[in-house]
Order: structure tokens, then C-alpha cells, then sequence
């Protein structure tokens, strides 16, 4: 007689405990015999929060994958912005603001076609510029658009009007006709290659459809319908394995909700956190990870969603709430010291005529009141640990712009050190207490350029200065490789400048996207924080970037706007303290746990 497992496949397994999970494990079964649980391991199909735009927009184009996306254009605004897998940085901007356009390729080689209202312009990037391409026979907006900058692929869209089932076909320099449309419409998302693309959804003269057509290279064929009819929606991948999102449902109504598609057969596979049409979207092949970006949500939206397949649970990086500061002694201006779960906090200004010296340490839980400094001061710079710790210069008395006095912290109590050359009120610190700096700040002049290093006996004058003098700025890193950044320039205003020191001299980095003072800032020179401050146009802010040692991008956002922060840890494990909000937050990186979905239980 047959036994069942051999007509059925294998045996259960029998474990006292959960096996190693990963994604070959994909659909195992077993019994675990200790909770007396059936389980089995499968994939999760979800989205989760991405570096926001810079920009908030909607009608914008996208490009790329998950993790080399592209963002360009959008209503009414001509800014492109490229994303590095968790953020977003600023890229080299189109010729004119354009919008209802449409796309392909990739990040270093995209292809941006169409324009609202109808037009027939090209534009090329390289990954770092716009330049004109070969004009479109068929002018329109609203298009869709597949396959690479040498081969790409516009199809449908409005001619203002009517709306077009023309296709044509991009070499690199210049396009041709194709095979149109069975059904002429527009908004709808296109993906694929020039010989193998994919038209989904849309909306044609009678309304919203759920329509799709393969192009072969020569014509289109009407195949399987999408789940959700809905236009302004995006999407990527290959022909036999796409991915679609967002858009707007006759209802009417935004929606997030996501197909994946094999080539025969869509699928249901969850919904976008923040539901919304005309966005921007990238997928990599196969279609297990996409990304969403900006759109109508009803307003324009900078958020961006990561969706990916996979066995693990994807729990990404994200500020929250820490512990709450222990008084409001110390007020704003406060400085700081340590890492993320052995932080210092000291000094600061309470109201407009009092200077503090208080003190708090903070377990990664709970801040405990300490010894107080043994002259208040507001807006010290400060570097070392939790336990051995500098506290340098600052505003000291009502009636001074600030001192050069210098205190060290042993972990219990405060000393009064040899003073600074200069004074550094509102600038910033970085590195050991036996190898520091102390950069900028006012110096009882307009523009301090200078850097202070420091042994741990004396400080000695560098002679290399900043470009840009300024105060209230942040900084980050070492004594030999330290970046210091944004801050307010007297007589100027608000600056993004960047600048690197190695010990010695100072040269020229990649500006912030926004222009701030009163931030935080942690990390080192390759893996920087700027955190919360003040812009231009917001007193407290929540946005925070990460700097690469070229570039800043974009990075997950504050709970609470705050200004005037300090912070301290890496860019993956951070704590930023203090300023208007009496609370710390506390950022967390991105984990990822493999889980087991729990069957039946006996």
C-alpha cells in the first residue's frame, strides 16, 4: 500500500523548537512540539515608511528601483531628487517645470518625455544633468511610459484633447511611430521594456478602466484586467512581473492599493500606508520591491513607502519618544555629550536674563539630575563621554556675548580647566576629551571661522579657517575628520554650507538640502546627522538629513518639531535632547526579523 507522504510530499517535521528561518525556508511546515503550535513559514507583502521628498509634489514622474529611485518634475516644480535606498538628495534640475509627464530608465540614465499641457519635449539625464532629447512626433501630457533611455516606449496620454492611443518608439536620439493602443487613455502606468511593456489602468473618454495591454514591440494585446479599475496610479517592473499602486477609484476616492502581477495573473497584495494618485513610483525586477513617492493625497505629499516581499519583517528606522528631562533649569541652549543611552546634558537658558548650569545624565530610560556646572552658560559647545566629558565657552552673563571658560566633567562633579584663545558661544564640539574641537560660533564678532583643538591640557588655535564663518551651527565627527555645518551667518541669514576639516585645513562639502540653524548634529564625517533647528520657514522644525561624506539626503523625520537640539549617538542609534520640546527623541535603525506564522494550535 502507498503511504500518504509519498503521494502527498514529506512528513511534518516534529521540532521541540522553531527551525533557522530564512527565505529558503519559504512554506516549510512543522509542529513545534514545546508551545504544541503548527506553524509554517511565509512571505510578507507590505509597505513601510521611506525618506520623505524633499519636495512635496504630486503629476511628478519616477524612475529607477527601490534603492537608486528617481524623482523629477511634478506640479509646478522643476526640482529632481534621487533616492539612495533610505533618502532622498537633491539632483540636477529639468530645464522647465513639468508635470503629467512620462518616464523611463534609470537614476544615471533617465528619459522624461511629454509635458502638461501637451508638448513634445525630451529631456535625458546622466545622474547628474537634464539635457534636450529628440522631440515626440504625437505632443500630449498624461502618458505612460516603459523600457530605457536608448529604447523607450510613450504610449496613450492627452493631446489636449483628445486622448491618444499613440505609441512611439526612442533610439536615443529621436522617436518613431508604433503600434497604437486597442483603447486610447491616459493616467494610466506603464512598465516594461520597449519590446515587452505594459499598459495598466487608466482612464479613456467614457472614464476610469481597468484595462490592460502587452506590446510585443509591433502591436498590443488586451490581456487580464487589474483588480482595482483606478487612474493616477504608478508601477514598475518587467512585463511578466509588475507592480502597480496608488491612484484614484471611480468612487471617487484616493486609494493605496497594490497589485503584482506574473505575467498572466494580478494579485492583491496590500495597500500603501498613506493612499494617493498622480505619485511617483519605481519598482526593481522582479516585483518584490517598489517604491512610492509624493502625490495627491487630497494635497501634495512628500511621503514615500517602501514595499517589499520577503520572509522578514521589515521594522524601519524611526524616531520616538525617550524620556522626558528631569526640569526646565537648563531651558534652551543646552549642550551636550555621550552616546544615545549614556547622553550629558548641560548648561542653557532658561528665560531671556538667567544662565544655568544644570546637569543631567540619561541611562537610555530615565535623565537624573547632577552636579551643576560651575558657571552657568548658555550655548557651550561639548564632546566626550557620559563620564568624561568638556564643556567650552558659552554665553556666561546677561551682559556678555559670552566667555572663554572651560569645565570638565568626571562622571560626578565639574572642574574649571584652562580657558579657550577664543570664545565659541553657540558654536560646536566634536571628538574625545583628550583629542576635540570646538568650531565657529560667535566669538564676539559677526562671522567666526575658527577651530579650537584640544589635548587635554591646552587649546591650541588651528590655522586653518572655515569659508564661512558663522554661529549657531552643528558639527560632527573627529579631530582629524570633522564635518561642520548649516548655522547663521550675521548679515547673510540661514546657510546649508558644509565643510570638512582633516586636522588641518578646511575644503568645501555637499550642502544641506535645507538651510537651518540651532540643529543637532552627531556622527562622523562619513555618516552624519542633522537634526530638527530652525529654517527659513519654520521656527521648530522635524526634518532630518544624513550625510554620506559627499552628499546630504534625505532621513526619517522627528515626532516633534524642535530647535535649538542637542543630540548625540550615530546615525543609527541617536538621541536628540532638549531645545523648545523638554523631551528627548530617540532614533532607532532599521531591523529586520525573520517570523514564523503561526497555522493551528493543539
Amino acid at each position: 500500500m502507498t503511504e500518504y507522504s509519498g503521494i502527498r510530499g514529506t512528513r511534518v517535521k516534529y521540532l521541540s523548537s522553531d527551525p533557522t528561518l530564512n527565505t529558503s525556508t519559504e512554506g516549510q511546515v512543522w509542529y513545534n512540539s514545546t508551545e504544541g503550535t503548527l506553524k509554517s513559514l511565509v512571505q510578507i507583502k507590505a509597505w513601510s515608511a521611506g525618506g520623505n521628498l524633499n519636495t512635496a509634489r504630486h503629476a511628478l514622474s519616477g524612475f529607477g528601483t527601490q534603492t537608486a529611485g528617481l524623482a523629477a518634475g511634478g506640479q509646478t516644480t522643476d526640482v529632481t531628487e534621487e533616492y539612495n535606498g533610505s533618502g532622498w538628495a537633491a539632483g540636477g534640475n529639468l530645464s522647465s517645470p513639468r508635470f503629467y509627464a512620462g518616464g523611463a530608465g534609470t537614476q544615471t540614465a533617465a528619459l522624461i518625455f511629454g509635458n502638461y499641457p501637451s508638448a513634445t519635449t525630451t529631456e535625458e539625464y546622466d545622474g547628474t544633468s537634464w539635457t534636450a532629447g529628440g522631440a515626440l512626433g504625437t505632443a500630449r501630457a498624461l502618458l505612460g511610459g516603459a523600457g530605457t533611455q536608448t529604447a523607450g516606449l510613450a504610449f496613450g496620454g492627452n493631446s489636449d484633447p483628445p486622448i491618444t492611443n499613440a505609441t512611439e518608439e526612442y533610439n536615443g536620439t529621436a522617436w518613431t511611430g508604433g503600434g497604437g493602443l486597442n483603447t486610447a487613455r491616459q493616467q494610466m502606468a506603464g512598465f516594461g521594456i520597449q519590446t515587452a511593456a505594459l499598459s495598466s489602468a487608466g482612464s479613456s473618454s467614457t472614464g476610469q478602466v481597468a484595462l490592460v495591454e502587452e506590446y510585443n514591440g509591433t502591436a498590443w494585446t488586451e490581456v487580464n484586467n487589474v483588480t482595482t479599475v483606478r487612474n493616477g496610479l504608478a508601477g514598475g517592473g518587467i512585463q511578466t512581473a509588475g507592480l502597480i499602486f496608488g491612484g484614484l477609484t471611480p468612487a471617487p476616492a484616493v486609494t493605496g492599493a497594490t497589485e503584482s502581477y506574473d505575467g498572466t495573473n494580478w494579485t492583491t497584495t496590500g495597500s500603501m500606508t498613506t493612499a494617493r494618485r498622480i505619485l511617483g513610483g519605481a519598482v526593481s525586477a522582479p516585483n518584490t520591491a517598489g517604491l512610492g513617492f509624493g502625490g495627491y493625497a487630497p494635497g501634495s505629499t512628500a511621503a514615500t513607502e517602501e514595499f517589499n516581499v520577503s520572509t522578514n519583517v521589515n521594522i524601519p528606522a524611526v524616531w520616538s519618544l525617550g524620556g522626558a528631562l528631569v526640569s526646565l533649569r537648563g531651558g534652551t541652549n543646552r549642550g551636550g555629550a555621550g552616546t544615545k543611552n549614556a547622553a550629558l546634558l548641560f548648561g542653557g537658558r532658561p528665560n531671556p536674563s538667567t544662565y544655568s548650569g544644570a546637569t543631567e545624565s540619561y541611562d537610555g530610560t530615565t535623565w537624573t539630575e547632577v552636579n551643576d556646572l560651575n558657571t552657568g552658560r548658555s550655548g557651550a559647545a561639548g564632546f566626550g563621554t557620559q563620564t568624561s566629558a568638556i564643556a567650552a565657552s558659552g554665553g556666561t552673563a546677561p551682559a556678555a556675548a559670552g566667555d572663554t571658560d572651560v569645565e570638565e566633567w568626571n562622571g560626578s562633579s565639574w572642574t574649571t580647566l584652562t580657558p579657550m584663545n577664543l570664545n565659541h558661544a553657540t558654536g560646536h564640539g566634536g571628538g574625545i576629551e583628550t583629542a576635540g574641537f570646538v568650531i565657529a560660533g560667535s566669538n564676539g564678532a559677526p562671522n567666526n571661522a575658527t577651530i579650537e583643538e584640544y589635548n587635554g591640557s591646552t587649546w591650541t588655535t588651528s590655522p586653518g579657517t572655515m569659508s564661512t564663518g558663522r554661529k549657531q551651527l552643528a558639527a560632527a565627527g573627529t579631530l582629524t575628520a570633522a564635518v561642520g555645518f548649516a548655522g547663521y551667518v550675521p548679515g547673510s541669514g540661514f546657510t546649508n554650507a558644509t565643510e570638512e576639516y582633516d586636522g588641518s585645513s578646511f575644503s568645501t562639502g555637499g550642502n544641506l538640502l535645507i538651510a537651518k540653524r540651532n540643529l543637532g548634529g552627531c556622527g562622523v564625517l562619513t555618516a552624519a546627522l542633522a537634526i530638527g533647528g530652525q529654517d527659513p520657514g519654520s521656527p521648530n522644525s522635524v526634518t532630518v538629513e544624513q550625510y554620506n561624506g559627499t552628499n546630504w539626503a534625505t532621513a526619517p523625520t522627528l515626532v516633534t518639531a524642535n530647535n535649538q537640539v542637542s543630540a548625540t549617538g550615530t546615525t543609527s542609534d541617536a538621541i536628540g535632547s532638549a531645545g523648545y520640546v523638554p523631551q528627548s527623541q530617540e532614533l532607532t535603525a532599521e531591523t529586520t526579523a525573520v517570523t514564523a506564522s503561526t497555522l493551528t494550535t493543539s
